[in-house]
């Protein structure tokens, strides 16, 4: 099969399980995992009946980014996208450079969605960003969730192309006849991903003698399965315990620290606290697993989680009742 072939079936078969909206739209950076995609959608969005929409994000980062811009936009056109659309950002924020562009480029591309959390954005991520995404969760320690990586379906974000590697969409530029843009960003060895791309893979797949991208992006698929068969039984377990006073002891006690914790991560985030981590959590769960009636535990948003007479509650101000 061709590598065009590859990832028009990839797009086909994501359309196929996941219903699109009348207008599906493609993150397009003019790069060659994203006019690979946007070529892709375009094809297959044509006998659907669907209508395509690409969106641009300039950041203005870099001199000639407007231009850089532009040339997206009419390469996504020329490709049999039916719209193209610029959105300029802003980038500030915390978290250095990288994140803070992420940050706004999510941003603004939910904020062009004429659905909003109802439309769908298709992101050109790869196979090998599985990877590197798998890799950075190991290294930082972050736990199942994050080695489980990107979800092909995450509203309003949607991936098709996890299953295809980098060369392929390159290869799909090529048999188009179609010159992607080389971002320089994408060679500096001053980010972290970077350096996971060229120095760390290339040396993983030499020692362990090739497939390590592969291999990472199936452990990927395999703990996303597993979290979420233990998100839904959080779920249920919250359902029978929580309520307007707080969250019952009772049903968590028993429960392995796996579940208990799933459960109360839910409960706290669905009560407005925002910025968990490990360690918030970990304490919580001792108000659970190690009850010496010790004081409550500070989280972030100035709320208090407390046990009393069996139940966990928050306070401070108004938690509000959202969702995950």
């Amino acid at each position: 099969m061709s590598a065009l072939a590859a990832v028009r079936r990839a797009v086909r078969e994501f359309l196929t399980t996941h219903a699109p909206p009348p207008e599906v739209c493609v993150a397009v950076s003019g790069g060659a995992d994203s006019l690979a995609l946007a070529e892709a959608t375009a094809y297959v969005a044509r006998h659907r009946k669907l209508r395509t929409r690409a969106l641009i994000v300039d950041h203005g980062l870099q001199d000639g980014s407007a231009e850089v811009a532009a040339r997206a936009a009419a390469a996504a056109k020329e490709l049999g996208v039916d719209e193209a659309e610029i959105l300029t950002v802003d980038v500030t924020g915390k978290g250095g450079p990288e994140a803070a562009a992420r940050a706004a480029r999510y941003h603004a591309l939910r904020e062009a969605l004429p659905g909003g959390e109802e439309g769908l954005v298709l992101l050109g991520h790869t196979l090998d960003d599985q990877a590197e995404t798998v890799l950075l969760g190991l290294g930082r320690g972050s736990g199942p969730r994050s080695l489980a990586g990107m979800r092909p379906l995450d509203p309003p974000w949607g991936r098709p192309l996890l299953g295809v590697t980098r060369e392929q969409t390159r290869g799909a530029c090529a048999e188009l006849g179609v010159e992607p843009w080389q971002d320089p960003h994408n060679a500096d060895p001053r980010f972290t991903r970077v350096r996971l791309r060229a120095e760390v893979l290339p040396l993983l797949e030499e020692v362990l003698a090739g497939g390590v991208a592969a291999a990472l992006a199936r452990t990927a698929a395999q703990l996303r399965d597993d979290t979420e068969a233990l998100d839904t039984v959080a779920d249920r377990i919250l359902t029978r315990g929580g309520g307007p006073g707080g969250l019952d002891v009772t049903v968590l006690e028993g429960e392995p620290a796996a579940l208990r914790r799933r459960v109360l991560r839910r409960w706290l985030l669905g009560s407005g606290v925002r910025e968990l981590t490990d360690a918030h959590l970990r304490s919580v769960d001792a108000l659970v697993a190690r009850w010496r009636g010790q004081g409550g535990v500070w989280l972030p948003g100035n709320l208090e989680a407390r046990r009393c007479r069996g139940r966990l509650s928050l306070s401070g101000p108004e938690p509000t009742t959202r969702g995950e």
